[in-house]
């Protein structure tokens, strides 16, 4: 009888450390768009100049009727365009807990390229009501929805390309699967795939990496989706849209194999750039010359058809 009852009370601590790890992951804390703006001031001081720049908010309907908040930042005006637009346009997805504004170190980049810059709160982020994480299931079936937006809103002929970090750029080749509609897609240190992610946090709080396996039982349970299903790298067997992948080779959070494994899976072009020294979402931080040499060097290669 006691051992039955030092087995039943194992078992119910077990599955409720389960619960707690799969509840903290898929709802852990969130920045507000006032904190992450502060935060990317502090990173990049062109950033400052972002708060009274020209810009427009409206609403998206995401999946399933969610209602995501955007912002779009328009490049300098071209006469030519629609509405004084530049046609080219690029939607920017950020990473887990922060928001819109965690896209904002990259945007100048981006608009010196002519780039009107459209930055989006995933669901469950920024002034977006509260949701579960599911790490690429919704939110890349929301970036769709995000990319049907932008061409009802600014035309069907307008030239649109993706770029997105750590959740953000998991997201973005999550939806390949769909098959989107964009020219090219830059993707700073996403992951391939969740669980080697999930068992290096559990390794960063001293627990053992199989309660990886726990928590993805208790998420299946309480949140019906599971962690292993979380693959981004199987959605790009028979992609066709040029991938630039960049990756700091010092991320301990995120792993720069990720992008090395996802860089060798892609069907379609593709380039890799490892930056020394990098920690998480922070190569461009870190080597801010080197890293927009980079993607203009990409996003110019693919507009002129160089990069096909």
């Amino acid at each position: 009888m006691v051992w039955l009852l030092i087995i039943l009370a194992t078992l119910i601590f077990l599955f409720s450390l389960g619960g707690f790890l799969a509840r903290y992951a898929v709802g852990g804390p969130r920045y507000t768009p006032e904190e992450t703006f502060q935060n990317q001031c502090g990173q990049n001081p062109e950033i400052g100049g972002l708060k009274d720049a020209e810009k427009t908010a409206y609403e998206i309907e995401g999946y399933r009727g969610y209602t995501l908040h955007a912002v779009m930042y328009p490049a300098p005006s071209d006469d030519t365009a629609p509405e004084g637009y530049s046609k080219k346009f690029l939607i920017m997805v950020h990473g887990y807990t922060l928001n819109r504004n965690g896209e904002l170190k990259y945007m100048p980049m981006y608009r010196r390229l002519g780039y009107n810059c459209i930055v989006y709160d995933h669901r469950g982020h920024g002034e977006n009501r509260r949701f579960p994480c599911t790490f690429g299931l919704y939110e890349a079936k929301d970036l769709m929805k995000v990319i049907e937006d932008t061409y009802r809103r600014y035309g069907k002929e307008i030239y649109l390309g993706l770029t997105g970090e750590s959740l953000g750029a998991a997201t973005e080749i999550t939806a390949l699967r769909y098959h989107p509609d964009v020219r090219f897609i830059v993707n700073d240190c996403g992951y391939a795939d969740l669980i080697p992610v999930e068992k290096d946090g559990l390794k960063g709080m001293h627990l053992p990496q199989w309660l990886v396996y726990l928590a993805d039982l208790s998420c299946r349970i309480i949140y019906h989706f599971s962690f292993t299903g979380r693959r981004p790298i199987d959605s790009l067997k028979d992609n066709k849209i040029p991938i630039c992948f960049i990756h700091g080779d010092a991320d301990k959070f995120i792993r720069c194999e990720h992008s090395v494994r996802m860089d060798k899976a892609t069907a379609g072009y593709h380039e890799l750039h490892l930056i020394p020294g990098a920690e998480h979402a922070k190569s461009i931080n870190t080597d801010p010359e080197d890293y927009e040499k980079i993607v203009d060097n990409f996003v110019r290669g693919v507009e002129t058809g160089r990069i096909r």
